[in-house]
């Protein structure tokens, strides 16, 4: 193990798909080797990305793997990276969905070298994210996976890409901006107060903070990383992207980008600024409540399937962000283990929708119908990820809320009764969509193809990490347990609720 913890493991993750990025965007005329190439590539980062899980998978207290170079010496930037098993399984996902990004996009024909090229980029982005913890390359690394997002959505999404991609950048940009400036300060806060020049989360941690200035700062940080998630009120891009976005860019959206917004605050948000974190919880849980709830009502009223799917993730980020907000073990591991199933049943059903709409060419549910005679195995995975997406018993998504339930109880009964009254709604606009795709009046052509062995193969993979995840989640709560402990103690106990 020893020899193993002294290779760069992690460099190695990041630096892998941003060659073949680079390599794509030198071979772009080639369009059939640049497929290949990221599929290589994005195998090669799954293959390493589960030897790590396999690895570490038991967890362990302190950082599993933690390589720490200088950089800009004169500001006090490093280059410093760490994995631990929170962000384990946030990696693990990672190089597996892109994965899945490059197989569902097979078929791409236009600018096919640009387009995998951004996939691989984007995909350095958001694992640099996950392993950042200088605070600079943290941000360099945030805004590096929202550069190729932004052309993804612009260049090959739908008939409205260009207002969803100009939405999608000037949320997140604002977000962004403001949270530079508060790393600006931290910085110079630190260096006020007698210590050396430095960005890294550990030498900025307990920095003595007025009440008034460890807020604004705080703030800065939240509403970037709300954004991100996406919280109510500042979700509206979200639905906008999502239905304009190619099915890749929908996968990565919501199985990735949105998990980077908990991750900031568990990593960055929470311990940089604990008083400030404790003090906002009762606020967090509000608005999680509240976009559980909204995000239902207006999935129930969508025509469109993808959009629909869309506003699910909304409400399902809610469930998450409540978990951080009950704030205690049990709470807290159900939300990290839910952005993990999230990400596989969401992805699971944006990529089947883009499917249907290869088929059908559309993606109103009044148009479409009788998909159960028409395409009987794209239908059964169909509906076995609505399922998962609903909370049924024994897959994956009832395991994660269920923990967030549980914890929600512990920390207010209230919080946990009304979020489970979100579950039923849930179910309500899960099963419209169910009924409205696969049954009904069979409407347009006859007779479609069913699934490709390339698709049928992804959706097997994914069904059966569902079902693992669903009755048995022990190996993936197990690298939770002492990070989430250690993460705990870090707001003061007497801010909480």
């Amino acid at each position: 193990m020893t020899e193993f913890t002294h290779i760069p493991w992690l460099s190695i993750l990041i630096f892998l798909p941003l060659a073949g990025a680079l390599l794509c965007l030198v071979l772009w005329r080639r369009e059939e080797l640049c497929r290949w190439l990221a599929l290589a590539v994005s195998w090669g980062v799954f293959v390493l990305t589960a030897g790590l899980f396999a690895a570490f998978r038991a967890g362990g207290s302190g950082w599993l793997l933690y390589e720490d170079h200088a950089w800009i010496e004169r500001l006090g930037v490093r280059y410093i990276l760490g994995l631990d098993g929170m962000s384990l399984l946030l990696v693990l996902l990672s190089g597996f969905l892109m994965l899945v990004a490059v197989l569902v996009s097979w078929r791409v024909r236009r600018h096919t070298g640009f387009f995998f090229a951004l996939l691989l980029l984007m995909e350095a982005g958001i694992l640099g994210v996950f392993l950042a913890l200088d605070l600079v390359l943290f941000y360099l690394f945030w805004e590096l996976m929202l550069i190729p997002m932004f052309f993804l959505i612009g260049v090959w999404g739908h008939e409205r890409r260009i207002y969803a991609a100009i939405k999608f950048f000037l949320f997140t940009l604002a977000g962004s901006l403001l949270m530079l400036l508060a790393i600006i300060g931290l910085h110079l806060l630190h260096t006020a107060a007698g210590g050396a020049p430095s960005f890294a989360l550990d030498n900025l941690r307990g920095l003595e903070l007025s009440p008034s200035l460890e807020a604004w700062l705080y703030a800065a940080f939240l509403l970037a990383f709300l954004v991100k998630v996406p919280l109510v009120p500042v979700h509206t891009w979200l639905p906008d992207a999502h239905t304009e976005a190619p099915t890749a860019g929908s996968v990565i959206l919501a199985g990735l980008l949105l998990k980077t917004g908990v991750y900031g605050l568990l990593r960055f948000g929470f311990p940089l600024f604990p008083n400030a974190a404790a003090a906002s919880l009762p606020w967090l849980a509000l608005l999680a409540l509240i976009g559980i709830f909204h995000a239902a009502w207006i999935a129930y009223l969508q025509p469109d399937a993808k959009r629909l799917v869309a506003y699910s993730s909304v409400a399902h980020m809610g469930f998450v962000v409540l978990g951080l907000a009950a704030w205690n073990q049990t709470a807290v591991e159900g939300s990290i283990l839910q952005m993990v199933n999230h990400g596989l049943t969401t992805g699971a059903l944006f990529a089947l929708v883009g499917m249907i709409d290869e088929r059908a060419h559309t993606r109103r549910i009044d148009e479409l119908g009788g998909l159960w005679g028409k395409v009987p195995r794209l239908s059964f995975f169909f509906l076995f990820f609505s399922l998962a997406s609903l909370g049924l018993p024994g897959l994956n998504n009832f395991a994660g809320e269920i923990l967030i339930l549980i914890g929600a109880f512990q920390t207010n009964p209230v919080w946990g009764a009304t979020a489970f009254a979100g579950v039923v709604f849930a179910a309500a606009y899960m099963l419209r969509l169910v009924q409205g795709v696969l049954w009904g009046a069979a409407r347009g052509a006859l007779f479609w193809p069913d699934l490709e062995p390339r698709e049928g193969a992804v959706l097997v993979v994914l069904a059966l990490l569902v079902l693992w995840l669903g009755l048995y989640p022990a190996p993936f709560l197990a690298p939770l347990r002492e990070p989430v402990a250690d993460l705990l103690n870090v707001l003061p106990q007497g801010g909480l609720p």
